[in-house]
């Protein structure tokens, strides 16, 4: 791997290794290709460390954690090159999950869609607490979740399937269809984010915690399919089905949802991978996203 590719990966005396995530000098983290190759890549060192790996934590040196996947990129790729690149996404973040160790995503500002989905495949979740930007006036609230649906596509990289398995299933998966993240308040209430931590403290605590023997060893990230999870969410996906949107995002990761429940991790990201590449070819979801970028446009 080339030089500036290279993502900073420093372990400490304790055994406990950071991998923190990056992109030049860009003050926003976006997953593309370019960082999953390099996450891949730190990665194989995390792996090569074998018996001396007693940690791990993924940060990031942006002003937010992930701001989600690079929609540009997506909308640029062919059907076959899309799918290679969520099926290259899928199979790192799942690394994160089989490492040896225990796994703590230290979240320092917003999580979205492709960042929230690669800190779920984490053992544990914890979050900044707000801080305010001067003194005098109220923090502001950073937002975590899965937008996707919101733009007419649907997650790719295990988020239908693991969101529900770390909240209120119905809630999540209600979240999740409508495309609606929540606060780092709102997911620390809900149990998705375990500790909220001043921001100077979120580093040396996920060390912490990440130093912590790991309970089991996991080929996959807790999602739906746990035997003591899958019990809580099929109920919980057909109360909710009705009050769902009547869109073919909210049916896709419905659907995603069910296939996780009856069949499965690894048929659940099939279905994912399926679901995406087909619904980023529809008018709703061109339609939605062109708008996404003419917003930002108008922002700058």
């Amino acid at each position: 791997m080339e030089d500036h590719q290279r993502l900073p990966f420093v372990r400490d005396d304790s055994g406990v290794a950071t991998l923190t995530l990056k992109q030049g000098d860009r003050p926003v983290v976006v997953m593309d290709w370019d960082l999953l190759r390099a996450i891949d890549g730190a990665l194989d060192e995390a792996e090569a460390l074998g018996s001396d790996l007693k940690g791990f934590v993924l940060a990031s040196a942006g002003r937010v954690f992930v701001a989600g996947a690079n929609l540009q990129q997506i909308m640029s790729l062919s059907d076959e090159e899309l799918d290679e690149y969520i099926a290259f996404g899928q199979r790192v973040c799942g690394r994160i999950a089989k490492l040896p160790c225990t796994s703590v995503a230290a979240i320092n500002g917003a999580a979205l869609g492709g960042g929230m989905e690669i800190a779920l495949h984490c053992d544990v979740l914890i979050g900044a607490r707000p801080a305010s930007p001067e003194p005098g006036k109220d923090a502001k609230p950073y937002l975590v979740g899965l937008p996707e649906a919101s733009l007419q596509i649907c997650p790719g990289w295990g988020g239908s399937n693991t969101l529900p398995s770390r909240m209120d299933p119905a809630q999540a998966i209600r979240r999740a269809c409508e495309g609606k993240p929540m606060t780092i308040s709102e997911a620390s209430e809900a149990g998705l984010i375990e500790e909220l931590v001043d921001a100077s403290e979120l580093l040396s605590r996920a060390r912490e915690i990440a130093a912590r023997p790991r309970a089991e060893a996991r080929e996959h990230p807790r999602c739906v399919s746990d035997d003591d999870v899958r019990e809580k969410v099929g109920p919980a996906l057909e109360r909710v089905r009705a009050d769902l949107p009547q869109n073919q995002a909210a049916s896709a990761v419905a659907d995603c949802v069910r296939v996780g429940v009856e069949r499965g991790w690894h048929a659940a990201l099939d279905a994912e991978r399926e679901h995406l590449v087909r619904l980023r070819a529809t008018k709703e979801a061109q339609d939605a996203i062109k708008a996404f970028f003419d917003r930002g446009a108008v922002k700058k």
